[in-house]
């Protein structure tokens, strides 16, 4: 029997995010681990304490000395390696991860000026109060202190790239066939753009938290302490964490906007995955020249020339994970069974890969990108093999003359459908063809001196748009 992996120390990660790719994700794991909930779920419980006493919100309690406030706020700041594990060791005994947390802050009250006061840690709470401000917490850090900027950081690359090939001419390619000719800088532009959007939406997602007890009413609070304005008391709470307060809720806090976020992310996600596909195009078409060393890789393992587009083709994959990790979050997350299920607990312990595999591929595709020269001989020999490209330029201005009333300018589109439909046509081709079209002097030389790469339109001037 081969050896068992599973008993080895240290343990050996199961996932490629926590093995072959950990350090690329390491950042995420401040906000997303189990360890960082259980940091969350802390800074949610100890604020609490502070908020109610601080708001006298229970009749006939002191408020805090400024040095109970910051033993409280010490801590989630000091929960690290030795905390985890005792965490661990009481959850062992309660079967139950907040409760644990209770549990632990009151240790940590024992001996202290805070001990008669250990009761109102988790007072009125039910576990989804604590969890859904944690994970608010957790997601909102996650997103905007480290995805968000890397996201960004990718878009800014492209949007560079965008600008310094915005004059470069490149034929395009509908349905993978030779189209009007636009510029390589155009049409990264598009996808910066269309990134852009995104980057200004994910932002603007509002991060909802509540905190009204078991079944969303305030019964609890309202039996202990009738006189309390409990809704003002929970509103300025959540409010008091940087979150935005929802008012109606079951048990749990609906999540929707947790669906919202990860449904732009996904779609975000689908834009960069159209990015390294059409990259990884270029590439193949040799418009792009890889660096072996900006890339990172090592080439093929058997054929010495090769410098394989890994970036781009482990971007696709993990967005790919990613897309379809965040889409099932977006659905579930947004049903529960009447008052309460736990089927969103499971769901949102995936959040991590989620995201992780995201982040992942961003990093690919930023370390492609910086390994990527351009080849403008390679898209100027493409384009001057097609010249049969300016067939609509040439049917365009037939026609507009047409309709203008010149003579000998009937059925543009047929005759141009002649001439280059399944035929290779050449310069002198072309030029011959529009020699003998009787055009006036003006449009007559306009085509003549027009060429492939120049049939561009305004692409170049397009790119300007990204600074718009």
């Amino acid at each position: 029997m081969p050896q068992s992996f599973a008993d080895l120390t240290p343990p050996i990660a199961l996932t490629p995010l926590d093995g072959r790719y950990r350090d690329q994700v390491a950042p995420l794991v401040d906000h997303l681990s189990e360890a960082a909930l259980n940091r969350s779920r802390l800074i949610v419980e100890t604020e609490w304490v502070i908020h109610l006493l601080d708001n006298e919100a229970i009749p006939g309690l002191r408020t805090l000395t400024e040095d109970e406030r910051a033993l409280l706020r010490a801590i989630p700041e000091d929960f690290g390696a030795e905390g985890i594990a005792e965490h661990k060791e009481i959850e062992r005994e309660t079967v139950h991860d907040v409760k644990a947390v209770e549990y632990y802050i009151k240790r940590r009250l024992q001996g202290t000026s805070l001990e008669p006061l250990a009761e109102i840690v988790h007072i009125y709470c039910t576990s989804e109060d604590v969890n859904n401000l944690a994970y608010s917490l957790m997601i909102k850090g996650a997103v905007h202190e480290v995805w968000l900027p890397a996201f960004e950081g990718v878009i800014a690359q492209i949007a560079e790239l965008a600008r310094e090939t915005a004059d470069v001419p490149m034929l395009s390619r509908t349905h993978g066939q030779p189209a009007t000719p636009t510029t390589l800088g155009k049409e990264l532009a598009v996808f910066a753009h269309r990134l852009q959007r995104q980057a200004r939406r994910i932002p603007a997602n509002q991060t909802l938290g509540k905190i009204n007890g078991a079944t969303g009413t305030y019964a609890a609070h309202t039996i202990s302490v009738p006189d309390t304005d409990w809704e003002q008391v929970s509103r300025s709470f959540v409010e008091h964490l940087d979150l935005t307060w929802n008012p109606l809720t079951t048990q749990i806090e609906s999540h929707d906007w947790q669906a919202e976020l990860y449904a732009d992310m996904a779609r975000a996600g689908r834009i960069l995955h159209n990015v390294a596909t059409d990259v990884w195009t270029y590439i193949s078409l040799g418009y792009f020249r890889q660096r072996l060393s900006a890339q990172g890789g090592t080439g093929s393992s058997t054929m010495p020339h090769k410098v394989n587009p890994i970036r781009f083709e482990n971007a696709e994959a993990n967005l790919e994970i990613s897309g379809a990790l965040l889409d099932v979050l977006s659905q579930t997350l947004v049903t529960s069974r009447m008052q309460r299920d736990l089927t969103d607990s499971t769901t949102q312990r995936n959040v991590a890969p989620a995201i992780g595999h995201s982040l992942l591929a961003i990093q690919n595709i930023s370390k492609g990108l910086a390994g990527l020269d351009v080849d403008a001989e390679a898209m100027a020999a493409d384009l001057e093999g097609n010249w049969e490209v300016l067939g609509e330029a040439v049917q365009s201005v037939m026609r507009t003359l047409g309709v203008q009333g010149h003579e000998g300018l009937d059925n543009p589109y047929e005759r141009l459908k002649e001439l280059t439909r399944g035929h290779r046509v050449t310069g002198e081709d072309m030029r011959a063809f529009i020699g003998d079209l009787g055009l006036p002097d003006a449009e007559r030389d306009r085509l003549l001196a027009l060429t492939p790469a120049t049939y561009v339109g305004r692409a170049p001037r397009l790119v300007g748009h990204l600074d718009d």
